[in-house]
């Protein structure tokens, strides 16, 4: 394992980096010191004097936004060692040059190993001892410290947010009853990629398989009516928004249910307050659903969401989740019923709820303060 980039890497990172200029580097300096310190005071706790992070969300948070994935399916090509000295970035030989060039922030040291070589255990051997904290040792108080999001990330974010729900405008605005399921999802990636994004989920459901929660596409026309839903991640972290199109005017039971379900999401959303436990938060998702007309079992159909950022939820809530809920934090809330559901980003701030994936082109309806989306009528 070379301990320093070897010339023959930096000088191709060197070359790269001049054809990327309008790329910037990943890593926001000042919110990388306060991660860095974070990290540092989970060590101090443990009483050891390394950590390695092996996760993509653990190692995307850590670097704020490096891409450290080849396959969307397989595991990271990198591994992390932070110790009080710095932070040991080592990745396989065939990908240390793209990394150097593009990925890597600035303060990290890059080591490589062949692209056959154990990277894990490439990188705990940087330790003294060889024997660094393992992240699963520590999963809570890693979590813990992705919570209360920074405000380089944050900026991030509610763009990519943002740049999600507008791709979703765009594309159930051409829809037409004769498109495909398929096709609503074809559309979406085409745009999700093009925004430089990666689209790691997209369903769709049309007007007969509406009673599905996690609808893969198919080759069926989506009909009278349609849900699609999208999860794009850019910089590590992952926009979730679902929206629904129809062309008619919809029934009155469907017209009832949407209501409802809002009704739901503005109870959860009152729950979501600093201070507040994630299991406290789902005893009320339970409550609201009986409140609203839905029945008491309906949460038992479908996780509900939860904190979101460098995962999709990080973690879902559930009955024995008890993570606190700080401010500046990001959620992923999604309550749904028998043909419905809602689902935004949102932040949660010193002002409250702050919805991050909108389009201003998308109707949308006041509910109980919050400007929520309704089916696009089209």
């Amino acid at each position: 394992m070379n301990a320093t980039v070897n010339t023959a890497v930096t000088a191709t990172a060197e070359a790269l980096r001049g054809t990327a200029a309008a790329d910037a580097a990943p890593g926001n300096i000042a919110d990388r010191a306060v991660k860095r310190q974070r990290v540092l005071d989970i060590l101090a706790d443990a009483g050891r004097d390394s950590l390695l992070l092996t996760t993509n969300t653990a190692l995307t948070w850590y670097l704020d936004g490096s891409r450290v994935h080849i396959s969307l399916a397989g595991d990271p090509i990198a591994a992390m060692l932070v110790d009080r000295d710095g932070d040991h970035l080592v990745t396989f030989s065939n990908e240390a040059a793209r990394i150097a060039a593009e990925e890597l922030p600035d303060g990290v040291e890059l080591h490589s190993v062949p692209w056959h070589g154990q990277l894990h255990a490439a990188a705990a051997m940087l330790s003294p001892g060889g024997n660094p904290l393992a992240e699963a040792e520590v999963t809570a108080e890693l979590r813990a410290a992705r919570q209360q999001f920074l405000p380089g990330e944050s900026a991030r974010y509610a763009r990519l947010c943002a740049e999600t729900a507008a791709a979703l405008t765009d594309v159930l605005s051409e829809a037409t009853p004769e498109t495909t399921e398929f096709g609503v999802a074809s559309a979406l990636a085409s745009r999700i990629v093009g925004m430089g994004a990666e689209p790691l989920v997209l369903l769709c459901s049309g007007a007969g398989r509406s009673e599905f929660r996690h609808p893969l596409p198919t080759h069926s026309p989506i009909g009278r009516r349609a849900m699609a839903v999208v999860c794009a991640r850019r910089n590590g972290l992952v926009a979730n928004v679902t929206r629904w199109v129809r062309f008619d005017a919809g029934t009155p039971g469907e017209l009832d249910a949407e209501a409802r379900i809002a009704a739901v999401e503005a109870d959860i959303f009152d729950a979501t307050v600093p201070g507040a436990r994630l299991n406290g938060v789902f005893a009320e998702i339970r409550e609201a659903y009986g409140r609203h007309g839905f029945g008491a079992g309906q949460w038992t159909l479908h996780h509900q969401g939860g904190p979101a950022g460098y995962a999709g939820r990080d973690p879902r809530a559930t009955p024995a989740t008890d993570d606190a809920v700080v401010l500046n934090q990001t959620f992923t809330w999604n309550p749904s019923g028998p043909g419905v559901k809602i689902e935004d980003t949102v932040q949660l701030t010193e002002s409250g709820i702050s919805v991050l994936s909108v389009d201003p082109r998308w109707p949308a309806a006041l509910v109980n303060g919050i400007q929520r989306p309704l089916t696009l009528e089209r």
